[in-house]
């Protein structure tokens, strides 16, 4: 059964801001072929803009060289021109392109900028809800997750392994965990 945001409790419709203390991105990526490495961005903007209609649109922003895995010597070469080319292209971005709805589920389509490339991309999430937060305004979650080649991107480097294979999966897993407070 698919339902609309406006017929969820708590449903307002205005600008949403993320509260960046309470939320998290973060990425993981096969490493090795045998486990994966994971990491967060710990300096990024989400704004989500919910109309009367129940419509919605998206827009983010991510601080590429704010990467961390917990290792400085890799958090280095993630900003590098390997990866991320943190210096020509400080930001990715996403902005939304339709959103549907169907029950607590998502779906949220939109284009992802990174490396100046631009591309597709799919999140498929879970709304929390609508509480009142400790100031007295209308508070929202939701968690969303989206996998992407990042070939695409001119994400290219990677290394053989002397016993086949290479360092690094081509696929990593985007995942967005968001507290939003009404403006």
């Amino acid at each position: 059964m698919t339902t609309t945001l406006t017929s969820r409790p708590g449903f307002a419709a205005g600008s949403w801001k993320l509260d960046l203390i309470h939320s998290e991105l973060s990425f993981t990526v096969r490493h090795l072929g045998v486990s994966k490495v994971r990491g967060t961005f710990e300096s990024f903007d989400l704004t989500v803009v919910t109309a009367e209609d129940g419509s919605v649109s998206v827009e983010a922003t991510v601080d590429v060289a704010s990467v961390s895995t917990k290792q400085e010597q890799r958090d280095n070469h993630l900003r590098s021109g390997d990866f991320f080319l943190a210096e020509e292209f400080p930001q990715a971005s996403f902005v939304s392109t339709g959103v549907e709805v169907d029950g607590d589920r998502f779906t949220l389509v939109g284009d992802l900028t990174l490396r100046g490339v631009t591309r597709p991309v799919s999140f498929d999430g879970e709304f929390y809800g609508v509480t009142t937060g400790p100031a007295g305004r209308p508070v929202a979650g939701a968690g969303a997750t989206a996998t992407i080649n990042r070939l695409d991107f001119g994400v290219n480097f990677n290394a053989p392994l002397e016993a086949g294979g290479f360092l690094l999966g081509d696929n990593v897993q985007l995942s967005v965990e968001v507290e939003l407070v009404l403006e």
